[in-house]
């Protein structure tokens, strides 16, 4: 509603009573809403805003005072932990507690008024014990399965009934016979009758033994009046006999049909709802307007950095436009003297984000509770968003998209002595604030990578050195989250994995190098070998390191960033294509003693304006005799039986 011009939520409360006899009052008198949501052992008890817009006035119980109210919310205010309220009244009378708040022309209402009742105790949540005995035993149950157990208690009732009155009738009906037999042959009845000289107990048992009756239908027969055996009453004995057998036989078709059982279960409750039904107090409903506060952040690609140093931060990916190749980009953040850039990728706000330490425990976290920074601010510290144990550093951060689900996938992670392991990804479905293990490490083996992978997926792991290796995933089985994992590559002596690639169709491999030059080579010049090779050779490091290797496709843009933390953005297609041989172009220039720490990979943007490429610096391909040498070395390597994983290394 409009407050003197201003947007404003007034919030109602009740006078301060017990719980007890507060909720009951509000329920019987004033007719309260309860937003009932059950979650397990508590309800959810809400101020619900009174406005033209959101309905009428009513009270409800509050345990605090509106002094308390006031101050908690001007707390909150002043800490920025609400913003968009401008000012605070407390309008509370004889009639009840009542505050308003005027909520700023630029805020949301509504997200100021979920951020009070997730701060305040405007809405609170009352501890509840479902607590019931089922089948003489205790137990405590949902709301939905104590429906489920007063339903099928009903159905216990009904069959039980009913069982209870088809006994009665059979007996009932099989006197009845008797009778009507008796009616038929009463002079030699009366004559049996007249000829027992002992009482009545001889009397029936000269009936049972001459005309066949059993002991009930002889009871009933020497008690039987004389005035029964006229004409009219014959007739009512062979009626309520016919009307006996028509309810037999409809309770036993309700004994052996489970929905007509439940049928009458239904048309009792709503006979008993019509009799002694009154207007519902009480609601149990969905919270209505409550909105997820993930709903009201913008969902925007950002780019996602990580610094050796611990320091992280997200920004917008429009931030880097493309550049021609072998630019030298723009700084991307402000580093601490030494800080140099460890990982960086491209993701939702709304994505979860995976970390990995050194101690081989997971982390996740939502996109959006990593601060934006600013192009060159440094960025938030990680140990002020994880529970990092004092000297354990973060070493590897990854992209679980929102969308993604925990059936069928695997956690992959490769070290940098070699190592792969696979955990399949239920094993982390609830991961705790305090993190979960996710790998067991050597002593002076790191996290080189961690992936999210669908189990059928081909892997090329790339060196420092050089070197390189496809096999299929599968060739490493699934371990536990404790296991140290099995050997992917055989490493030379000073070597160490720096990237490892999850194949698709249609990409290719793009390698750079520490020195700023990379090109692309096809991902079917890579053969598949077994597990734990030394593999071929990926470039030629005699006269550079590889710095980083990552699938990318004709479509997509990479970003590049060196340890002094500037960042380059160019277009994939413009990156030459040239054999695994090829010492590559210039794509990044760097300044003196800086040189390329992280490759990422993200869209492409067709609004950026780019240069065609000069590929004047582009050392030649190797001739056709240098080809065959090399080719003939990296079969001899191959050919080579891998080693056996190493003892303790499962």
């Amino acid at each position: 509603m409009l407050l003197q011009g201003k947007k404003a939520l007034i919030l109602g409360l009740a006078n301060n009573k017990s719980i007890a006899y507060g909720i009951a009052n509000a329920f019987k008198e004033q007719g309260a809403r309860l937003a009932f949501n059950y979650v397990g052992d508590a309800i959810k008890k809400r101020v619900e805003p009174l406005s033209e817009e959101l309905g009428g006035e009513f009270t409800f119980q509050c345990d605090v005072t509106d002094d308390a109210q006031i101050q908690a919310a001007a707390d909150l205010v002043k800490e920025k932990r609400i913003e968009g309220i401008s000012d605070l009244n407390d309008e509370t009378n004889r009639k009840g507690m009542r505050i308003v708040i005027d909520v700023r022309k630029d805020a949301n209402p509504q997200v100021v008024l979920n951020q009070l009742y997730q701060y305040t105790q405007l809405q609170d949540t009352v501890g509840v014990i479902m607590l019931a005995i089922d089948h003489k035993v205790p137990k405590v149950m949902t709301l939905k399965q104590m429906i489920q157990k007063y339903v099928e208690f009903q159905d216990e009732v009904v069959r039980r009934r009913t069982q209870y009155d088809l006994k009665k009738a059979r007996e009932r009906a099989h006197i009845l016979e008797g009778l009507k037999k008796a009616t038929d042959i009463v002079d030699e009845l009366i004559a049996t009758i007249r000829a027992c000289k002992g009482g009545m107990s001889e009397a029936k048992a000269a009936i049972m033994e001459q005309f066949g009756f059993d002991d009930p239908q002889a009871d009933a027969i020497v008690k039987l009046q004389l005035g029964r055996l006229a004409g009219l009453e014959i007739l009512k004995i062979e009626e309520e006999l016919g009307s006996l057998n028509a309810k037999i036989r409809d309770w036993e078709e309700i004994l052996a049909d489970d929905a007509r059982v439940l049928e009458i279960v239904k048309s009792e409750l709503l006979e008993m709802k019509r009799r002694f039904g009154d207007d519902r107090r009480t609601e149990i409903e969905t919270v209505t307007g409550e909105v997820d506060i993930e709903d009201l952040i913008a969902e925007e690609q950002c780019v996602y950095t990580l610094t050796e140093a611990g320091y992280i931060k997200r920004q917008l990916k429009a931030t880097y436009q493309a550049q021609k190749r072998g630019g030298r980009g723009i700084s991307g953040m402000t580093r601490k003297e030494e800080d140099i850039v460890q990982e960086m990728f491209v993701g939702s706000t709304h994505d979860y984000v995976l970390f990995v330490t050194d101690k081989g425990r997971l982390f996740r976290i939502k996109g959006y509770t990593i601060a934006e920074g600013s192009r060159t601010s440094k960025g938030t510290n990680i140990v002020n968003l994880l529970q990092l144990a004092e000297g354990e550093k973060v070493t590897n951060m990854l992209c679980q998209s929102k969308d993604t689900t925990n059936e069928g996938g695997f956690v992959t992670m490769v070290t940098k002595q070699g190592l792969i392991k696979r955990t399949p990804l239920e094993q982390y479905a609830n991961i705790r604030k305090s993190g979960l293990i996710g790998i067991a490490l050597n002593e002076g083996d790191a996290l080189a990578w961690t992936r999210l992978t669908s189990g059928h997926d081909m892997l090329i792991v790339a060196t420092r050195n050089g070197q390189a290796i496809r096999f299929n995933e599968e060739d490493a089985r699934p371990m536990g989250r404790n296991g140290h994992g099995v050997r992917a590559i055989r490493l030379a002596e000073g070597d160490e994995v720096v990237g490892v690639c999850i194949c698709r169709e249609g990409g290719t491999v793009l390698t750079v190098t520490e020195n700023g030059k990379g090109r692309r080579s096809d991902i079917d010049t890579y053969r598949i070998t077994a597990r734990g090779g030394k593999g071929i050779r990926n470039y030629d490091v005699s006269r550079d390191k590889v710095a980083a290797v990552k699938i990318v496709d004709d479509v997509d843009d990479v970003l590049l960033s060196s340890q002094e933390g500037i960042i380059i953005r160019l277009h994939a297609n413009e990156i030459p294509l040239q054999s695994r041989y090829g010492s590559g172009v210039r794509v990044m220039r760097l300044g003196e003693n800086d040189k390329v720490m992280v490759l990422a990979r993200t869209d492409h943007d067709d609004e950026a304006q780019t240069e065609q490429i000069d590929t004047s610096d582009a050392d030649a391909e190797p001739t056709a005799e240098q080809l065959a040498a090399m080719e003939a070395a990296d079969a001899a390597a191959a050919a080579e039986a891998p080693e056996a994983d190493d003892k303790g290394e499962e």
